[in-house]
């Protein structure tokens, strides 16, 4: 438990300081973030400020986790190194993202194809790898499950190799650009990602607590390595709360593609690895909400426009943090109120999980 305490400490520390420095460089280099032309008129004055702040989270994360196991002289486990790798590896997709966008001093960095071939390079490989039996353990578990789980393995839905990692590739692209898609507002994606990691902070911990050393039963969890895990979402939670400090309103520094690619496919690996991955879609509720707003924005446009050559819109803009804005809504108040909608889909999540747990005994 120590270990969690360090990786969470150091990465707070490291992402709080490393922030303001970074915000110095990216303002000397002209770092700075485009706008896009269609959004609230407000957004404007923003243009400039300095964007690819992600690169301190990861690092800070990174960082964090090494030295807690460093300082606790353990090695790390493969869901770790897995989860690293998805985190680090999405995250350079979103600097290419980024950084084309500030050399070419446009709105749109990489187009959508090379975005979505990254992403799904990335994720594939996280997912093969994951499956692996070759890094099972001395139990026989691999980091990631063929079975579809809500909050641990249904049994009887186990799926072939190729749907399991159709399964994946779908949940890391989609929270992924779910979580793109919501940082739109000054310190939104910031904070609404300090409570989803901190819930998977507390869920890793339970799952160690009541861990299935040998034989899976029904009172405990048949997850590989929980306690790792329960480091790096401590490592998170911390980088992103240190960010959270610069990047509130009125932000000073916006994570970007870099930030949000990564942190959305970190809770899309730890859903996997937890076998909680229809339990994600409660904890990270708000970015489910953001993606199906555009969803049935786009949706009802082109529907509208082919049957009556009028594209109409459900929202005024999307996603939809967006919408209220347009309705006259300060940034600030649109921001608090998300906060508190993630709140409570993160209380939800965690009653669930508690419950079921419960009532199992």
């Amino acid at each position: 438990m120590l270990a969690i305490l360090l990786g969470g400490g150091f990465a707070l520390l490291i992402s709080l300081l490393g922030t303001r420095v970074a915000i110095h460089w990216f303002t000397k280099w002209g770092y700075g973030q485009e706008i896009r032309e269609d959004g609230p008129t407000s957004h404007h004055t923003k243009r400039g400020t300095p964007t690819m702040g992600g690169v301190v989270i990861i690092l800070a994360a990174v960082l964090g986790y090494c030295l807690a196991k460093v300082l606790t002289w353990d090695t790390p486990s493969a869901s770790a190194v897995l989860l690293l790798f998805l985190f680090v590896g999405m995250g350079l997709v979103g600097f290419l993202d980024d950084f084309i966008k500030i050399y070419k001093q446009r709105n749109l960095g990489l187009r959508s194809k090379a975005k979505m071939v990254g992403q799904t390079v990335i994720a594939l490989v996280f997912g093969g790898l994951a499956l692996s039996p070759w890094l099972e353990d001395e139990n026989g578990r691999t980091p990631a499950s063929e079975k579809i789980s809500f909050l641990r393995e249904i049994d009887w839905l186990v799926l072939p190799t190729v749907l399991a990692l159709l399964l994946v590739w779908l949940l890391v692209t989609g929270f992924s650009n779910a979580v793109n898609l919501t940082d739109g507002l000054d310190g939104l994606a910031a904070g609404a990602s300090v409570m989803v990691f901190g819930a998977y902070t507390l869920v890793n911990i339970w799952q160690n607590n009541q861990f299935c050393q040998e034989d899976p039963s029904a009172s405990c969890y048949n997850v590989r390595d929980p306690l790792d895990l329960a480091i790096i979402a401590a490592a998170i939670t911390g980088a992103c709360f240190g960010f959270l400090w610069w990047n509130a309103s009125p932000a000073r520094i916006f994570m970007g593609d870099t930030g949000s690619l990564a942190l959305g496919g970190a809770l899309a690996g730890f859903a996997i690895l937890t076998r909680t991955e229809l339990l994600l879609v409660i904890l990270g509720g708000l970015f489910v909400l953001e993606t199906v707003s555009v969803m049935m924005q786009v949706t009802w446009f082109k529907a509208t426009k082919r049957f009556t050559g009028v594209g109409k819109r459900i929202f005024r803009i999307a996603p939809i943090h967006h919408h209220f804005e347009m309705l006259g809504w300060e940034q600030v108040t649109v921001v608090i109120r998300f906060w508190i909608i993630t709140g409570l889909f993160v209380a939800t999540g965690l009653g669930v999980f508690y419950a079921e747990w419960v009532a199992r005994l």
